[in-house]
């Protein structure tokens, strides 16, 4: 299959549609979020043909949706959003991606970047030595099999009770660090012996713990809500659930493939395989899922635990204890309801390199954002810079109310290998005021900046467009990756 410019018509400025009728398999159009620009750069991968495909997905409602970010990924496109009918519209594992609730947080300091410049390298070395990062690096905390299923039935309420997070932090996740439908006799032995060491660690590939100033304010009334100001320290922490994760997904993909004929069920590409929600496969398949993303928040506030260790040998005990602003999840399935063809209706919504960016008034928002809207936070490259902006209404009109998750790839890690000088960039980057800690010299090139798209362009598309608006402007000054 091959998708033209011709084949895409623009709906409104930043809105593409595919039409159903591209193809006879398609249940509903495929639309694309994106400048023109991106929109070029988009169609140099499979993403396009991709998100045709989840246009064929058993009860999907609305449109199968990307962001300005995507790029190609396992089934699914990496930034697609869909939407099936519930209780027995599909779920497909394609949809949410091996890295279960992979997601990202921001905590926030009191201090600015002008009073501790000269602490930056220590703080890098002191933030290395304290997170363990790395494929398969397991970190200090070793869990037991009972408290295994402990961690994925309670999620971060774990590291609270453990006395390795902080409670006022519960408040300011999604879900709040928690999935009621977490089953842990669905995780596999093997997925549960893959996680048993990894709490408290970033692994590798694309997640970081990274540390930025606040470099631009876009609106001073919501960023006051969410605690930032212009030259203010914070840290981003990008991570998911690890070996875990990525065993549950494939336990899961390899069932429900296997029960696909059951449900005479055909899709274009096996990799979007599926089977009804409230079938016995989609619902052991969910439920294994919640655990798994019960098991990405806790890692991620176990991670903070160690920020705030690293933070207090550096700076001492005197400063104020750093704050989590909010943390989201990326590669995940819910169970929402949004307005359809002018109907209320229950869906279940795959965001798979998404981020849920709900407006105003949103019930599961603390009290001192309901106002403002959903804190989103985008992370750029560890070259570049990330912001913060705020859900709309709108994201509920146009996306399932979703957004962008990141810059998205444009080169893939084994061309940005082969065009990067790691420790040239490495240098680089150092020049810039950007201290950078990684495992090996291959993990900073597959992760350079130029393998990344340009986040101001995918950020501007989004807040144009509507979906979000910006608030803050972060860059970064140390960065630790795996």
């Amino acid at each position: 299959m091959k998708i033209r410019k011709e084949d895409i018509h623009k709906i409104e400025d930043y809105l593409w549609e595919i039409p159903k009728t591209f193809l006879p398999k398609m249940r509903v159009p495929a639309r694309v979020l994106a400048s023109e620009p991106l929109l070029n750069a988009i169609m140099e991968d499979r993403s396009l043909v991709q998100l045709v495909n989840v246009a064929s997905l058993p009860g999907i409602q609305g449109a199968s949706l990307v962001m300005p970010d995507v790029h190609e990924g396992y089934g699914f496109p990496i930034g697609g959003v869909a939407a099936t009918l519930y209780p027995h519209g599909a779920i497909s594992p394609g949809g949410i991606g091996y890295d279960i609730n992979c997601g990202v947080r921001l905590l926030t300091s009191d201090q600015k970047i002008a009073e501790i410049k000269e602490k930056l390298d220590p703080l890098s070395k002191e933030l290395y030595a304290q997170i363990p990062s790395g494929m398969g690096k397991g970190g200090q905390i070793k869990l037991s099999r009972q408290e295994m299923d402990k961690v994925l039935l309670m999620g971060a309420e774990w590291a609270v009770e453990k006395g390795y997070g902080v409670k006022e932090d519960l408040a300011f996740m999604e879900s709040k660090g928690r999935l009621e439908n977490a089953d842990a006799t669905l995780v596999s032995d093997m997925a549960k012996k893959r996680g048993a060491d990894q709490l408290g660690t970033i692994g590798s590939g694309n997640h970081f713990v990274e540390v930025d100033y606040i470099e631009e304010i876009y609106d001073e009334s919501i960023a006051e809500a969410y605690g930032l100001y212009k030259g203010q320290l914070v840290v981003l922490i990008h991570t998911g659930s690890r070996g875990l994760g990525h065993q549950v997904a494939t336990d899961y993909i390899r069932q429900i493939m296997n029960a696909m004929p059951y449900y005479n069920i055909e899709v274009p590409d096996r990799e979007l395989a599926c089977v009804p929600f409230n079938s016995k496969e989609g619902q052991s398949y969910f439920k294994a899922m919640c655990a798994a993303a019960n098991y990405a928040w806790c890692n991620r506030e176990i991670i903070s635990w160690e920020v705030r260790t690293a933070w207090t040998n550096i700076f001492g005990s005197t400063v104020q204890p750093l704050k989590l602003m909010y943390d989201v999840a990326h590669n995940i399935a819910k169970v929402e309801t949004h307005l359809i063809d002018g109907v209320q209706t229950d869906v279940i919504v795959h965001r798979k390199g998404a981020t849920r960016a709900f407006g105003p008034g949103f019930e599961e928002l603390p009290a001192s954002y309901k106002v403002a809207g959903q804190p989103v936070i985008i992370p750029g490259s560890m070259g570049t810079c990330s912001y913060v902006l705020s859900g709309t209404a709108r994201s509920k009109e146009l996306t399932f109310g979703s957004c962008c998750h990141g810059a998205g790839r444009r080169l893939s890690r084994t061309a940005a290998k082969k065009q990067v000088n790691a420790p040239v960039l490495k240098e680089k980057l150092k020049e810039k005021g950007i201290f950078v800690e990684a495992g090996s010299f291959k993990g900073i090139a597959e992760e350079a900046p130029i393998a990344y798209k340009d986040v101001n362009m995918v950020v501007e598309t989004v807040s144009d467009s509507g979906i979000a608006k910006k608030i803050a402007k972060l860059r970064p000054v140390v960065v630790i990756k795996g």
